[in-house]
């Protein structure tokens, strides 16, 4: 089951990814045909399909693990993407994010024992 979340967090953080190459790749939204024209962004429709993917895989996860302890790994998703953006997407890490994303490795360390 630690390979299906881990799946999981990999899916929804891509799709956090392709959302963010869908507004790269949009102008900016201020009318309701700049929205019609974001649905025509392929990039949009690649995160909601990882997003559907992923919907199905944390019902099949919680049929088999307790909520309370499937839900803490959701916290990878805030250190996968800002790593993520990073190299992708040159977005800067500071030393705020370092602490943060070492916090929140910390705390799954000492839920999951």
């Amino acid at each position: 089951m630690l390979a299906a979340l881990g799946l999981y967090v990999v899916i929804l953080s891509s799709g956090q990814l392709l959302f963010k190459k869908a507004a790269l790749s949009t102008g900016t939204i201020s009318a309701l045909a700049d929205v019609r024209m974001l649905f025509q962004n392929y990039w949009l429709w690649l995160a909601l399909i990882l997003y559907g993917v992923a919907t199905v895989l944390w019902v099949a996860i919680l049929q088999r693990v307790p909520l309370s302890t499937a839900v803490l790994f959701n916290a990878l998703c805030f250190v996968l993407v800002p790593l993520s953006a990073a190299l992708f997407f040159g977005e800067g890490l500071g030393w705020r994010h370092a602490v943060g994303i070492t916090l929140i490795v910390s705390g799954l360390v000492v839920v999951a024992r």
